[in-house]
């Protein structure tokens, strides 16, 4: 049997993973005024914040140190098995949580759900790297990059509406369960890379190998070998580091709305569950279409002849400049609707600056690398994330969350500046003399 453009299956099923991601982590926060009142009825607001807060620290810190152990996990196992490992562990540590009963508790299914979620970003980075040509890689990454939208999308409505049927605790193993049916199709059509899979048409194959091959190339366009440095020498280069520091400096800022839209909308505008449901799924929207929108323009220029330096430079560069004047917009965004619409117009440039940043570990270096770098970028990412979300308290302890955006705007720049100082040209790295 062969299954005609069987890269855009994989890929799909890879972004629906990533939509499953999105529900199970997005589902505490949407229910934590309910689980408050159950749990923690006695404690005041900035209690109550805090409190959330410091579970969510613990996610964040379980899931950076997650990326970089899955990073290496996907490089030693391979994109099929990690998969299994990554969305089965986090299946379960989801459905656990209807087992918690105070802040140790959800702390430690939270780390166990961080560690295995964490996965998710390496290996796809590494299904991309293996699955598609260069030319390809921006929009395969926008394509599954725009599951987390999707899934935040989904979640707030849907998790808001199962809160009228059932309890915060069967909400819990309902979504639980999602992921362990995700199994199934996966296992059935992810059966080895594109090189030897059964089902690949042989022009599909070739159009693959052949794109990849293309990125191996030196400045004159002779063949060189593929470059997979070790830990240690990956590390040496400047460029790593310009990944690392630009993933540390912007993916805070989409945790920023991750971890606190719902927190946001009930404290500042007084919103209960189900009117949460209404409003917060909003600027998830703008972040699905900045990922298609990020992937397009890249695959765009690239078919008009620009490089891929050129390509992810602007790319890049443009989703920071369209974050900046949002995120300040937010010191006084008005009515409820704005609000939402203002964070949608942040998420959508933050979705089409960050599908070219998780792409260049892959134009940088040889596929038996990418998870390597992909992992530790991660980790910096949400190792940034931690540092704000410990900050939000305090930053908004009067309720006034401008000072929480300022410092997102400042982040955008960072991230920008890391690409273009620390990677004067986006091409395969070279051995280091």
């Amino acid at each position: 049997m062969k299954v005609n453009g069987l890269r855009w299956w994989v890929i799909a099923l890879i972004a629906l993973a990533t939509i499953i991601n999105y529900i199970d982590r997005q589902a505490l926060s949407v229910l934590w005024p309910d689980i408050v009142e159950d749990l923690f009825p006695d404690k005041n607001a900035l209690e109550r914040k805090q409190i959330y807060a410091n579970i969510s620290i613990v996610f964040v810190f379980a899931y950076a140190f997650g990326q970089a152990i899955f990073g290496k996990v996907f490089d030693w196992v391979g994109t099929r098995l990690g998969f299994v490992l990554s969305i089965g562990v986090w299946s379960l540590a989801t459905v656990l949580h209807a087992f918690a009963q105070g802040v140790l508790s959800f702390s430690f299914f939270r780390a166990i759900l961080g560690i295995a979620e964490a996965g998710n970003w390496p290996g796809a980075a590494k299904g991309n790297a293996e699955w598609f040509p260069t030319k390809e890689r921006a929009l395969a990454q926008g394509i599954f990059n725009s599951g987390a939208a999707i899934g935040g999308i989904i979640a707030i409505p849907a998790i808001a509406l199962l809160t009228i049927y059932f309890n915060w605790q069967m909400v819990f193993v309902i979504v639980g369960a999602i992921g362990f049916l995700w199994l199934v199709p996966w296992l059935i059509l992810v059966k080895s890379p594109p090189g030897s899979h059964p089902w690949i048409t042989e022009e599909e194959k070739q159009y693959i190998l052949t794109g990849q091959r293309a990125e191996d190339k030196d400045e004159h366009g002779n063949a060189c070998e593929e470059y997979n440095p070790s830990t240690a020498e990956l590390l040496g280069h400047k460029e790593s580091w310009g990944v690392i520091i630009a993933s540390a400096a912007i993916d805070p800022i989409w945790w920023l709305f991750v971890f606190w839209i719902p927190i946001y909308l009930n404290e500042v505008y007084g919103m209960d569950v189900q009117s949460i449901g209404l409003y917060g799924w909003v600027p998830y929207v703008g972040a699905m279409f900045g990922a298609w929108f990020g992937g397009l323009l890249a695959q765009n220029r690239l078919k008009a002849g620009w490089n891929i330096n050129k390509t992810r430079k602007l790319t890049i560069t443009l989703g920071c400049l369209i974050m900046l004047p949002a995120l300040l917009a937010m010191a006084n965004p008005g009515a409820p609707v704005i609000a939402v619409l203002i964070m949608a117009v942040i998420l959508f440039g933050f979705q089409t600056a960050i599908g070219n940043v998780q792409t260049l570990p892959s134009d940088l270096l040889g596929r038996k690398a990418v998870g390597t770098l992909s992992g530790f970028s991660g980790m910096a990412a949400k190792l940034g994330a931690v540092g704000l979300t410990s900050l939000v308290p305090f930053l908004t302890a009067d309720g006034n969350y401008t000072p929480a955006f300022v410092i997102g705007a400042s982040l955008a720049i960072i991230a920008m500046a890391a690409v273009w100082f620390l990677i004067p040209k986006v091409e395969p790295l070279k051995r280091l003399k």
